[in-house]
């Protein structure tokens, strides 16, 4: 399958990993909250706010737009520190993000 096809299928999964825990949001966070200047928006959004109004959007903007994706693209060791030990969800999002990071790391080779 094409590389941009894979992220695109990668970003749906994330997604329904979220939708299925409840985690999906009808409402964005207020727009202060996309203003922040920490990676991952961390002083301002959980982690599950970053996968559904940052990543996932603007990897789709790219994707639409025949857009070169980022190079070095690695988000599951953050998550792999960011999310609680205990949430249930915890180990299918990762698998799901390590998944993603996984398309990136074959490109370098």
């Amino acid at each position: 399958m094409e590389r941009h096809a894979l992220v695109r299928q990668h970003l749906h999964i994330i997604e329904q990993v979220l939708r299925d825990h409840q985690l999906w949001q009808g409402c964005a966070p207020d727009a202060e909250a996309f203003e922040s200047t920490q990676p991952f928006c961390l002083d301002t959004m959980q982690p599950h706010e970053w996968l559904q109004w940052v990543l996932i959007p603007r990897m789709h903007a790219l994707l639409d737009a025949q857009q070169p994706l980022p190079v070095d693209f690695a988000i599951a060791p953050y998550y792999e520190m960011a999310l609680d030990a205990t949430q249930i969800e915890r180990d299918v999002l990762l698998k799901a993000l390590q998944d993603l990071d996984a398309i990136f790391a074959s490109d370098k080779s």
